[in-house]
């Protein structure tokens, strides 16, 4: 049975030439610096974000915790949104790997309130941990893209205060194609930026650390020590380099895709706000009239598979692997089931 995934852009497959080029891959030993694969992901990972240099780790948490560990000393305080991915889903890496304290601070469309950044910003005090960080995430978790001018603003109030910024761009190439701009004109306002080849991009495996030669140099060490030195990884970056030539500018159809599903969901009596589908994610919830009780289980035996709701709220994600003919087999699915239910 070939499944419909809604969960997650995380389940894309590797393209016929991601193979092709893993099978060929020209490797070494990264460690040694000997990797020629993972050193032209890097190089052209650096370009494509505008930073000095890149760091090639197995997964976008990796690299987000690389950089609070690289960004800061141990008692520091890190200053993020109180629903961003480093704070939710990480694990409570920064206390564990980095030794700091989380300030999260409630956002709306991605963003914080600026007056509340400047105020949770610690005075030298001898009773009170330093601020070192402000980590911002662009898309949004919610699937909403934070404008420029927003985070040009957070960048004036991090200069002022010698802080650095940190941008979780796990789908940073998304966020540009929606705002319609460069990823480098994104990237500019942070320090250093983590992004995700293994989402929308479909590379099987990996993200990219970058920022400037020190911080990247200092990262690698950190890398590492948490046992993400890999040996012969040019195979795997073999698949991210075609992500990065190949896979971004198509980003497009997986917007126009989660637009389609929106309205269709919408026809079919659930909830969507339009305006927060901004990227490749749909959030809906069922109106009262709808069956939804054990939805994901149902629809996993009609060959789609769905993420269980949060208070009967679903997120949908549309990718390279789900077609418009997909989603109007899933809707179509969907329609049936709900009202099945709700006649039963």
């Amino acid at each position: 049975m070939k499944f419909i995934d809604l969960r997650s852009d995380t389940v894309t497959t590797p393209t016929p030439k991601m193979r092709e080029a893993m099978f060929s891959a020209e490797v070494g030993d990264d460690v040694y610096g000997d990797d020629p694969t993972v050193r032209e992901l890097e190089e052209l990972a650096a370009q494509r974000i505008g930073k000095e240099a890149a760091l090639f780790v197995p997964s976008g948490t990796m690299g987000n915790q690389l950089a609070l560990m690289t960004h800061t000393q141990r008692g520091d305080e890190v200053i993020l949104g109180e629903d961003c991915h480093i704070f939710k889903y990480e694990v409570g890496a920064p206390a564990v790997l980095s030794g700091v304290q989380l300030r999260g601070l409630k956002t709306n469309g991605g963003m914080m309130d600026l007056e509340e950044v400047k105020a949770a910003i610690r005075p030298n005090d001898i009773h009170m941990p330093r601020t070192s960080l402000i980590c911002l995430e662009n898309a949004y978790s919610s699937g909403e893209v934070v404008p420029l001018h927003y985070l040009e603003k957070i960048r004036e109030i991090a200069e002022s205060h010698g802080l650095k910024i940190h941008l979780d761009g796990a789908r940073i190439f998304n966020a540009a194609i929606y705002l319609g701009v460069d990823a480098r004109e994104i990237a500019r306002y942070a320090d250093s930026v983590m992004f995700c080849l293994s989402k929308g991009l479909s590379a099987p495996v990996g993200s990219i650390l970058a920022g400037s030669r020190e911080f990247v140099e200092k990262a690698r060490k950190y890398r590492k020590l948490l046992g993400g030195g890999m040996r012969q990884a040019g195979i795997l970056a073999a698949a991210g380099i075609v992500a990065l030539k190949e896979m971004v500018d198509r980003l497009y159809e997986d917007h126009e895709n989660a637009l389609y599903l929106a309205q269709k969901l919408i026809d079919l009596g659930f909830e969507v706000d339009l305006k927060k589908v901004q990227i490749n994610m749909v959030w809906a919830r069922a109106k009262s009239h709808l069956n939804i009780e054990d939805l994901p289980e149902k629809l996993l035996a009609e060959g789609i598979k769905i993420n269980p709701s949060s208070n009967g709220l679903f997120r949908f994600v549309t990718h390279k692997d789900v077609t418009k003919d997909d989603i109007d087999k899933f809707v179509e699915i969907l329609a049936k089931t709900v009202q099945a239910g709700e006649q039963s």
